[in-house]
């Protein structure tokens, strides 16, 4: 078997498996308003570990603009320090998300918010059977998400499917729109597959940093860590305008500079980029704004942004395949990773 088959296939398989993340999100979209609608609740908190953690940061700011007070934050935090995390007075909800359900921290977590805290509890996973699915109020799973690969990537991404949609449901968005993600995201990896390999395959870079701002900083997240499981490459991520105060002293031509460019804050991302391509940097931008300075990934213009994030990944984890195997790498086992991570004394 090749180097990187199993990963090179679950990217690719995406758009089939985003369709069934969408068949999951309606099958229980009756119960999720029903659970809202009767839960007692101020705030969310949003958790998971590794890959989950950062879909967890894109997702509370995705529940935050549809109106919820929502917070991110590492399972393991919630486990540990749950005194700086919730309040006496409030009532909170939380919403898990993992892989496969039985994340030593991610598991733990939720049971000791059952147990000290007592709110209702909604997991996304991508398996139906696990502790956490069977524990929580209502789960949502992406079973045909699941990977032989131990790096996320059509996982991570149906599950942002999934969170994308409880957003816009929640802020009373047209739900259709995200029904055209998975023709999307085919028509990304064949426009762009090329551009990836290409950019994963040039020598000169030894440097990729990834920067996004809003919900969008999680999925640079997200890529940041693909690169760096999958190719054991150096590989940053920083919020868009943070990256001038200080990170920006390691630009040269050695480095790739990638933006996930926000139609909201286009104007000042692009003239970050613009900088990082005068210090040397190649530069990579993705996003629904044109931009002719810069090699671009361009998504459609007329998507709503709650529904654009997960389509900014597909693109850099084929950067990220693509590098591993340039520097002989085998994406599908990761250096001293492990699919599940499992702490006995957690």
């Amino acid at each position: 078997m090749a180097r990187g088959e199993h990963t090179l296939r679950e990217i690719m398989s995406q758009p089939e498996v985003w369709e069934e993340a969408l068949a999951a999100f309606s099958a229980s979209q009756e119960r999720l308003e029903s659970l809202l609608a009767s839960a007692s609740f101020d705030q969310v908190i949003v958790t998971g570990c590794g890959s989950t953690y950062y879909l967890a940061l894109c997702a509370a700011r995705l529940l935050r603009k549809s109106g919820l007070d929502a917070t991110a934050l590492p399972a393991s935090e919630l486990l540990l320090h749950p005194e700086s995390i919730t309040l006496p007075q409030r009532r909170y909800l939380l919403l898990t998300v993992s892989r496969s359900g039985t994340t030593s921290e991610t598991a733990r977590a939720q049971q000791i918010f059952r147990a000290r805290i007592g709110g209702p509890v909604l997991t996304v996973t991508c398996d139906s059977a696990s502790p956490l699915a069977r524990t929580a109020d209502l789960a949502i799973a992406i079973d045909a998400a699941q990977e032989v690969s131990v790096a996320q990537t059509r996982s991570f991404s149906s599950m942002l499917v999934v969170a994308q949609q409880l957003a816009a449901m929640i802020a009373g968005h047209d739900l259709n729109t995200g029904r055209q993600l998975p023709a999307i995201c085919r028509r990304l990896l064949a426009s762009y597959g090329e551009l990836a390999q290409s950019l994963g395959e040039d020598g000169a870079i030894e440097k990729f940093f990834f920067l996004g701002s809003d919900a969008l900083y999680g999925i640079a997240c997200e890529a940041m860590l693909k690169m760096k499981e999958m190719s054991l490459s150096y590989s940053e991520a920083y919020h868009t305008l943070e990256f001038r105060h200080g990170p920006m002293s390691m630009v040269g031509e050695d480095s790739l500079v990638i933006g996930l460019v926000s139609p909201e804050a286009a104007k000042h991302e692009l003239r970050v980029l613009g900088e990082m391509a005068d210090m040397g940097a190649e530069v990579l931008a993705i996003g629904q704004t044109h931009t002719e300075n810069h090699q671009c990934v361009r998504l459609p213009a007329d998507l709503p942004p709650w529904s654009t994030p997960v389509l900014h990944l597909p693109v850099l984890q084929l950067l990220a395949y693509h590098r591993a195997i340039f520097n002989g790498c085998d994406p599908d086992n990761p250096q001293q990773l492990t699919a599940v991570v499992s702490l006995d004394d957690i």
